[in-house]
């Protein structure tokens, strides 16, 4: 189904990718995020899915992950990363045609592992939202215009925040933040009160060293709900939204060994999502069917390649059923497990792409409406694109 793989070098260690069109040309460039040398790689799309040679852009020390989003309502995507060791989030606005200026750099008050950009000001103008890992608060900088931000406004969570999810959960039409405290075991709801400021958190027990989050309407209330991978205690915690932005506490669904990335998507067709994971301890992916009500199924499990680290659900072969895509770290491949039906999977089919793969994204970059994969491989200092065939 999948050509061999193409392979594009760019900078020492790529933890992520993002792949948007950032030269107006209807084609989808990448942009791969260097932990290694402190650095992103941007790829243009040169047409029929290849990529002239990197440009490389100078960022903070050790970048965990990268975002694209317009910042300064120019129309053209501009570059955020969150800086692990220099305590800093680099924005590279886009100046055309690929085009992007030195970095602009923002303090924080700590070590980051990743960045969501959303606008929580109602301004139409998008702000930069922050997990600090080792300070054990959010950071909230507010777009000031033209690409530009406000020093940090800090709120407290629990301990060493990995990620965040910047949703409005309680239907005020302003985004909240949901901050997955890996220290704690636990997760901050932090309510936004107007103006982008935020409440006390709210603090919710989850499983052991909760690592991915997902914030979706799993039992069709019209209110998102949380769902969390808790990677030491080998289990899904579901926490039912009661309203006003509160949860239920969890419910707990054991799933195989070591989940590291987990994604909320109907695979059955009954209009209700079901949970999936990467499950990175037993080489497998986990299915949950959502049974109604927020209630899911005893997993299904099937086998993916060595130490799955991420997972995407899209329909790669365009039978209106999403399949499973997972990027497996210790066997350098990525595994695509192809839905037959009623939430059941085919046996994976396996595809070499560089060593130590750890994100993987599918979107058509050849413009054939078919969608392809791309790998950021992080020991091959490498991105594989494989085309759809």
């Amino acid at each position: 189904m999948f050509h061999s793989q193409a392979v594009d070098s760019v900078g020492n260690f790529p933890a992520s990718v993002a792949v948007a069109d950032v030269n107006s040309d209807n084609k989808s460039d990448i942009v791969a995020v260097n932990s290694g040398s402190g650095s992103v790689s941007v790829l243009l799309n040169a047409g029929n899915g290849t990529f002239i040679t990197q440009t490389t852009y100078l960022v903070g020390g050790n970048p965990q992950s990268v975002v694209l989003v317009d910042v300064n309502s120019d129309n053209l995507p501009d570059i955020i990363t969150a800086n692990y060791v220099s305590n800093s989030v680099s924005v590279l606005l886009n100046t055309g045609n690929g085009i992007f200026n030195n970095q602009s750099t923002y303090s924080v008050s700590g070590y980051l592992f990743s960045v969501a950009v959303v606008d929580v000001n109602s301004d139409n103008k998008p702000d930069i939202v922050v997990p600090i890992y080792s300070s054990n608060k959010v950071g909230v900088l507010l777009n000031a215009g033209n690409g530009t931000f406000r020093n940090q406004t800090t709120y407290s969570t629990g301990t060493n925040p990995m990620s965040v999810a910047v949703v409005d959960v309680n239907s005020d039409s302003i985004p909240d933040i949901i901050a997955l405290n890996f220290g704690t075991n636990t997760i901050s709801v932090l309510l936004n009160i107007g103006n982008g400021t935020f409440s006390n958190q709210a603090a919710y027990t989850v499983g052991s060293s909760p690592r991915s989050v997902a914030v979706v309407d799993v039992n069709s209330d019209n209110k998102p709900d949380i769902v969390i991978a808790n990677s030491a205690s080998t289990t899904v915690s579901v926490l039912l939204n009661i309203g006003s932005g509160t949860f239920s506490n969890q419910t707990i669904y054991s799933i195989d060994s070591y989940p590291y990335s987990v994604v909320v998507v109907d695979v059955n067709s009954d209009s209700i999502p079901d949970i999936i994971t990467a499950n990175s301890g037993s080489n497998t992916t986990s299915v949950l069917l959502n049974a109604g009500n927020g209630n899911f199924s005893a997993q299904t499990t099937y086998s993916a390649g060595t130490h799955p680290h991420s997972v995407a659900i899209v329909d790669v072969n365009s039978d209106n059923k999403p399949d499973i895509i997972t990027a497996n770290y210790d066997s350098g491949t990525v595994s695509v497990l192809l839905n037959i039906g009623s939430g059941t999977f085919n046996a994976q089919c396996t595809y070499s792409v560089g060593s130590e793969p750890v994100s993987v994204t599918v979107v058509d970059v050849n413009s054939d409406n078919k969608p392809d994969i791309i790998v950021a491989d992080s020991g091959a200092f490498s991105v594989s694109v494989l085309l759809h065939g």
